[in-house]
């Protein structure tokens, strides 16, 4: 049974840096599909600068011609904090025993141990951690005792349990973060070719971003 990947996130906003990691790992993984997760009210992250329905448009408008991807609003319709474990547990209960991945960029799986319940995710789903410029693999605290027992190299492994494996990808790095994007939008200057020309339409009909400050993720 293929895989199903799960990429949640703040998407604030959705940029080329998010896409081909998902574009690379559908291929990688040969994924059913990917859903994208905007969160909601996130439990260990500021709150996102702009509103849910703005950046929901933009997820949708960036996925729109691409049918490997679709958008899964639960968390933004869930009343109460985002909470990932919740969300895995719903898809688990919802998809039986298909192989679900939880995609998380380096830099969130470094910080797992202020996630609700995160011992319980690996019961959940594989995890799948995507590099990131000069973010390091950890040394310590659960995400290093995740990678010593449950590490995994072969990503075919994947497709032959639900759950229970955590694999590093080798994907392309792209030094693109939705903080550097604002930081381009705040400045009055054009975000063009940094996301898809669908999603930058939208921003630049609202005027997200336009004086806000820089916060980095």
């Amino acid at each position: 049974m293929r895989p199903f990947g799960v990429f949640g996130g703040m998407f604030d906003p959705i940029h080329y840096g998010h896409l081909r990691t998902a574009h690379e790992l559908h291929e990688l993984l040969r994924l059913e599909r990917i859903a994208f997760l905007p969160a909601g009210d996130p439990p260990h992250r500021a709150a996102p600068l702009a509103d849910a329905a703005t950046r929901l448009e933009m997820v949708r408008a960036a996925i729109a011609d691409d049918e490997r991807f679709l958008v899964d609003e639960r968390e933004l319709r869930r009343a109460g904090p985002s909470y990932t474990s919740v969300t895995l547990e719903e898809l688990r209960a919802e998809r039986g025993i298909q192989p679900l991945v939880l995609i998380m960029g380096m830099d969130a799986f470094a910080g797992l141990d202020r996630w609700h319940r995160a011992g319980e995710l690996i019961g959940l789903a594989h995890l799948v951690i995507a590099l990131r410029p000069r973010a390091a693999l950890p040394a310590s605290g659960l995400p290093a005792e995740l990678l010593a027992l449950h590490g995994c190299d072969d990503p075919a492994r994947l497709a032959e349990r639900p759950a229970g494996l955590v694999y590093v990808c080798r994907n392309t790095q792209l030094d693109l973060s939705s903080s550097a994007v604002r930081e381009v939008i705040s400045a009055g200057r054009d975000p063009r070719y940094l996301m898809p020309e669908a999603a930058r339409r939208i921003i630049t009909a609202r005027g997200s971003y336009a004086r806000t400050g820089a916060r980095q993720e």
